[in-house]
């Protein structure tokens, strides 16, 4: 193998980069200064070590030459090429050889002269302005959490200041001191700005209920909209109460003085911790009342939460509830649930303080007057926001843009494009007060002005040291900004060689990830830009949001659908369009999205630009000026929601009678907004045809006659009293309990009672498929039919067997394949489109049980490897349901194939290592190279040195590597600390393992 050192003469941006005429010419150059150079020069020895199907890296070349190549001498570098000579890029990362680099727009002021008088040039950011200073506890005591009135515990008060919160602002101050919030007497509904440190108000109130319990036994429930928030906010708490300790023992006891022995193992070892767990789809933690002190939750699981402790009565224990992002109560599709979960807290005779709170709250006293508490709202944001509309590359103040519509019908649109020989535009468009223009860009890339405008504003502002969040419409958009963004920003080798160092190990830790290091965030992470949306992996995302938020890397381009999920606030906030898709954003999301502006602790003040064209100006201008939608009760906007609170609390024994079950929906917010309407109602107006009650009642009659159709309840009616009494059959019962859908457990009911009669054991596909979810399936993912018969011929007996059970007919795929429409009129119809949907995840399922790496799942389907893992985690959570469906129907043996299969689904691995995936760390493939390497057991990866495990760790990395001996020490450093992690792990579990088997043997 043979290595030809070439003369290359770097651009000035620093990327090797010379036509095919230059190549030709100077490698003949360089074999005539070769042949003279080993004229002169002794033989040269050398080893090389081959290896098969690999090219030598640099690395292995350079130790050859110590005093350079045998070539001619390479060319001094560049101003923007030069190394630190401390620092030498890894062979570990590629310098980036993409598309060549692009130099963004300049953005200048409309007027220099008024803008300097402003303080305001030089730079934008050197903010000569007076900014109000916040009081402190210095000024007020009430600031500090360690006044008398909170009476807050010492070391919960010193975990706050540890973590950076020593004081609190005066609108928290005033809100924790309303009537009756800190006795825990009175709910609260509140609303506070993005980033105006609104949860810490929650926070307090909510640790305050559990800690101040002398039983020891309060419990919280926080409730959150998405997972990825639940994971956030558990992390958080759980360093909040960190170290906090209730009285008594724990752990080993030791013999008493009069040398009896006490009980050697404690039932549960942190039993006087504050145990902080999550639930939601596909976590590892079974939704169980008594191991948790607070939980925070999805909707759905908090739902399931509270139905479980109030039909086991261990409900008793709960004292707080909070809802945050509570302006969710009317999303159509799921927000019910918290109106559903919150009304039963309402008729609970107990009393559990409900604090519910959002940024986006417009008629608060609907939410106070059902909720019955107090309310307070304030606008405070310790970082203020300065907004900007962007159109047709003039910047303009938020505050002009009301009459930006007069101005611009007005405008000659090419004296509008047209600039002036001094670079000022001219003087027409001063009647739109715009405070900034960008310049047109020559490279064809840049020619749509709106993607011009963004990459301008977002290099501005990244070279300027500072980080910017840019929301575009799609996944896609997403990807295509990163790259051409990244395009403009200072290449890797100009960075600083701390960032250079941290950039390197950020795309370490993603090539070392499950699924490898995607091509495009190769690209464009040397230079600080990543993107973040659903379609990377919770693991990727993670990393993503870790390095943006450690300044590492200076932009993040994130979908708007993950405005309210992503936590990654930034100096300025970038609007790529103001669509989602190909619908223009709600103003609560827009409101979401320039809520991210603004760093407190690092930032003077925030920015919001949002980018539009001039044919969105209209609808834009209106978004930006537009009022919050009021909140209401979407519980009859569909008629399956109703029926679902009233079989949810029969089934539970809430409410069995009819009186009961009118009081309970009288509780409802519906019920509230109806009163409220009918309170409002104008003495001219006419009056309604019905009275809220009346409308109520009629509500409650049809939900239940069609809950009895379906065979749900079952009425008992008393002659003597006159009065009727509803319980739930065995098939309502186990909806309930699987928190289902009552009109999707229809369907689940037939499919497990059919499969009861001819369930195909001799594989895994008929359980796979019932661990499917029956609506929303695969988050919308088509599918491709082509890869469905490619899969279908693969099918071993078993799989084509339960095809024909579930009448799945090859010649169906053959026709959809070729172009043909799956028919979806009649009820029988859906049901049979349901099906081969899926049927067709179950197979994804079958690969991921099967250890095939999730990258490689998303390869061979054509989705995103995000999406791949998305479907795991809701199979996982729904097979969890399945479980609990066949329970509570008697039908034990399912029960049990179902779970088997469901612990193989979480471990991503076949039966023979479930136990070693119980273990941190040690997943599907690296469970298999941990067996194959001899440790096949939780023990015996307990009791090995760390150091052990080391190689087996760099066996199981998704892509071999070659690394410099300063890079090498520090990717074995990690891999040895991710080895103590997972001995740590280990040892835990076979404690638990252990402390089970003397428990039994001493029963």
């Amino acid at each position: 193998m043979s290595h030809n050192w070439q003369s290359n003469k770097p651009s000035p941006a620093g990327i090797w980069h010379k036509t095919t005429l230059q190549e030709a010419r100077e490698q003949q150059e360089q074999q005539r200064q070769q042949h003279q150079s080993f004229q002169q020069r002794p033989p040269l020895t050398t080893t090389t070590h081959v290896v098969v199907g690999q090219k030598r890296s640099i690395t292995e070349v350079r130790p050859q030459f110590q005093n350079g190549p045998p070539l001619a001498k390479r060319p001094t570098p560049g101003p923007c090429d030069t190394l630190t000579p401390s620092f030498t890029p890894s062979a570990f990362i590629k310098t980036p050889s993409g598309p060549p680099p692009l130099t963004a727009s300049t953005i200048e002021h409309a007027d220099p002269v008024a803008a300097a008088a402003k303080g305001s040039i030089p730079s934008e950011y050197s903010q000569r302005r007076a900014l109000p200073s916040t009081p402190t506890s210095t000024n007020d005591p009430f600031l500090s959490l360690s006044h008398p009135v909170y009476k807050l515990p010492k070391h919960l008060v010193a975990n706050f200041a540890s973590l950076g919160i020593k004081s609190i602002y005066p609108w928290q101050k005033q809100c924790l001191l309303g009537p009756g919030l800190l006795s825990g007497d009175k709910n609260l509904v509140y609303s506070a700005p993005t980033g105006g440190g609104k949860s810490l108000v929650a926070d307090l109130l909510m640790l305050k209920r559990v800690l101040e319990d002398p039983a020891g036994e309060a419990k919280a429930i926080l409730v959150l909209p998405y997972v990825a928030l639940v994971q956030e906010k558990v992390r958080w708490l759980r360093s909040v109460v960190g170290g906090i300790s209730r009285s008594g023992d724990l752990g080993q006891k030791l013999p008493d003085p009069d040398g009896k022995q006490q009980q050697l193992w404690a039932r549960r070892p942190d039993k006087d911790t504050i145990r902080v767990v999550g639930f939601f789809g596909g976590s590892k933690v079974r939704a169980t009342w008594a191991d948790f002190d607070v939980a925070v939750c999805t909707m759905e699981k908090a739902n399931s939460l509270i139905n479980a402790a109030i039909t086991d009565c261990s409900i008793s224990k709960l004292r707080a509830v909070v809802l945050d992002e509570c302006h969710m109560i009317d999303d159509g599709f799921r927000g019910y649930l918290l109106e559903l979960m919150t009304t039963k807290l309402l008729c609970l005779e107990q009393q559990v303080q409900i604090i519910a709170m959002s940024a986006t709250l417009t008629n608060i006293r609907l939410l106070k007057d059902w909720l019955g508490g107090h309310s307070y709202e304030t606008h405070y944001r310790p970082v203020p926001i300065e907004e900007h509309l962007v159109c047709d590359g003039k910047i303009y103040p938020a505050a002009t843009t009301a009459s930006l519509l007069k101005t611009a019908t007005q405008l000659d649109t090419r004296n509008a494009t047209t600039i002036t020989t001094q670079g000022l535009p001219p003087s027409t468009t001063s009647s739109l007060q715009h405070i900034r223009f960008i310049h047109p860009s020559p490279h064809r890339e840049f020619k749509d002005t709106v993607m011009n405008a963004v990459v301008a504003l977002a290099n501005e502002t990244a070279r300027a040291g500072y980080g910017v969040l840019v929301f575009s419409s799609s996944r896609a958009g997403c990807e295509s900004d990163a790259v051409v963004i990244s395009r403009v920003l200072p290449s890797f080798h100009e960075a600083d060689p701390l960032i250079r160092e941290r950039r390197l190990d950020l795309l370490n830790d993603l090539r070392s990830s499950s699924t490898g290091l995607d091509p495009k965030l190769e690209q464009t992470i040397p230079c600080g830009v990543a993107f973040h949306h659903a379609g990377l992996t919770t693991e990727e995302r993670e990393l993503i949001a870790n390095a943006y938020d450690a300044g590492t890397l200076k932009v993040c381009v994130a979908t708007a659908s993950l405005a309210a999920g992503i936590n990654l606030p930034a100096r300025r906030v970038i609007l790529h369009g103001a669509r989602m898709g190909i619908d223009l954003v709600g103003p609560a999301m827009l409101r979401q999205m320039r809520g991210r502006a603004g760093r407190k602790g690092k930032d003077e003040v925030g920015e919001t630009y949002l980018c539009c064209r001039r044919n969105d100006l209209e609808a834009v201008v209106d978004l930006m000026h537009a009022d919050l939608p009021q909140i209401a009760s979407c519980l009859v906007s569909d008629e399956r929601r109703i029926r679902r609170a009233l079989l949810e609390v029969i089934a539970i024994k809430l409410a069995t009678s009819r009186e009961a079950l009118d009081e309970y929906v009288g509780r409802t917010m519906l019920a509230c907004e109806q009163r409220m309407a009918g309170k409002e109602t104008k003495e001219w107006e006419a009056p309604p045809e019905q009275t809220p009650e009346e409308r109520m009642r009629g509500y409650v009659e049809a939900g239940l006659e069609k809950l009895k159709d379906m065979g749900f309840i079952t009425v008992t009616v008393d002659e003597r009293y006159e009065t009727a009494s509803y319980s739930a059959t065995k098939l309502g019962g186990a909806i309930v309990a699987s928190s289902l859908d009552p009109d999707d457990g229809v369907f689940i009911h037939k499919e497990l009672e059919r499969a009861l009669k001819g369930f195909v054991m001799d594989g895994d596909m008929h359980v796979l498929y019932n661990f499917t979810p029956v609506s929303d399936l695969g988050n919308g993912t088509p599918i491709n039919w082509r890869v469905f018969w490619n899969e279908m011929e693969k099918l071993d007996e078993s799989g084509l067997r339960v095809m024909s059970f579930l009448g799945l007919k090859p010649v169906v795929l053959n026709r959809m394949q070729q172009g043909g429409i799956l028919k979806e009129t009649t009820d029988e119809e859906k049901d049979t489109a349901r099906r081969y949907h899926r049927f067709y995840l179950a197979l994804q399922l079958r690969d991921l049980c099967n250890e095939v790496p999730i990258h490689r799942v998303a390869q061979k389907y054509d989705v995103p490897r995000g999406a791949v893992q998305t479907l795991a985690q809701t199979c996982q959570g729904f097979a969890a349901g399945m479980i609990k469906f066949c329970e509570a129907m008697g039908w034990g043996a399912m029960a049990a194939a179902l779970d088997h299969l469901a612990d193989r689904l979480k471990a991503g691995a076949r039966a023979d290592l479930l136990g070693l995936s119980q273990i941190t760390f040690v997943k599907s493939r690296t469970a298999r190279v941990f067996w194959d390497n001899g440790f096949k057991t939780v023990a015996v990866v307990a009791n090995a040195d760390p150091k052990e495990l080391v190689p087996v760790l760099m066996q199981a990395q998704p892509s071999k590597v070659r690394l410099e001996a300063k890079d090498e020490q520090k990717y074995l450093d990690k891999l040895l600390a991710k080895a103590k992690i997972i001995t740590d792990s280990a040892n835990r579990i076979w404690q638990i393992e252990m402390q089970q088997q003397l428990m039994m043997e001493e029963e």
